[in-house]
């Protein structure tokens, strides 16, 4: 099982012709991915080989899945177009779109977010690395060859953070990792992410990935003190930040108290959430768990 992506889904990619849409596609269809096609109108018609399998080229979302009934796009349009490109994607009905261009501005964010989510489209994004659910399918930059097929679910705002966890946790595995990106507006929570790890059979622990910035994690523990019942590892990036500075991502603004690591961590641990004070300790922390779980 899995959360989101699996081997069946069925991917679109708008960009794909672009530099970074080529290189992405490449190792997403190395690492198993089911890419059925590209999306870019002025190339509609054509084919892109990516070694050996030829990738066809549609001039609009709706018609790569009318032909390949895809389920899924990765979007890797710069940001003037990802509006565009997302609005599109939503009155097509595609189920998901994983929206890794960076940069866009906060308003066009807060447009497709709230246009998908009202056409039923889930957004993974944006400025994220996307998800991957190992051995099945990888929609999005996540290296695919740092893990394995597990037991661990994992949410996080940060992309490399994503990546270091995974690797420090290599020997147990990933049911699903899912980067929802770290901007003000993201289309996926971290507690949509829980819901989902918390009905998936095949998910005995997650962990969750935040930083410094707004109060998604105190929303988060709130919900996991009334929802979750499996157990749950937090790892807080921006404790060593200085106070009224913005520090990395966009949605990373501390404002006094509020949006601290520190009071992330204490909301987290109110709601029984063991809280790592580095990657490296949060990657123990899990296998104290596990191992105390059996």
């Amino acid at each position: 099982m899995a959360i989101y992506l699996t081997k069946e889904s069925k991917v679109l990619v708008q960009g794909m012709t672009g530099g970074e849409g080529m290189k992405h596609t490449r190792r997403m269809l190395a690492a198993g991915t089911d890419v059925v096609g590209g999306v870019n109108p002025r190339k509609a018609g054509q084919s892109v080989d990516f070694d050996d399998r030829a990738v066809a080229v549609f001039g609009t979302v709706a018609e790569g899945m009318a032909a390949t009934g895809a389920d899924v796009t990765v979007v890797f349009v710069p940001p003037a177009f990802a509006k565009a490109a997302v609005l599109e994607a939503a009155d097509a009905g595609i189920g998901l779109a994983v929206v890794i261009t960076e940069g866009i501005p906060v308003h066009d964010s807060v447009a497709f977010t709230s246009y998908a989510r009202a056409k039923g489209t889930r957004i993974i994004g944006p400025n994220c690395p996307g998800l991957i659910t190992p051995g099945q399918s990888n929609a999005g930059i996540v290296p695919a060859d740092i893990t394995k097929p597990g037991r661990i679910g994992l949410v996080s705002k940060s992309g490399t953070l994503t990546y270091q966890l995974m690797y420090e946790l290599r020997d147990v595995g990933f049911s699903t990792c899912v980067g929802i990106g770290g901007d003000p507006v993201v289309g996926t929570s971290h507690i949509d992410c829980l819901a989902a790890f918390q009905e998936d059979p095949d998910t005995e622990l997650v962990v969750l990935i935040g930083e410094i910035g707004g109060d998604a994690e105190e929303r988060a523990a709130a919900y996991i003190r009334e929802h979750v019942t499996k157990p749950v590892v937090g790892y807080i990036a921006g404790f060593t930040a200085p106070e009224g500075r913005t520090m990395g991502h966009a949605g990373a603004i501390v404002s006094g108290s509020a949006g601290t690591a520190r009071a992330k961590q204490a909301a987290l641990e109110a709601a029984g959430v063991r809280v790592g004070s580095t990657p490296t300790g949060t990657a123990r922390l899990v296998l104290e768990l596990l191992k105390a779980g059996g």
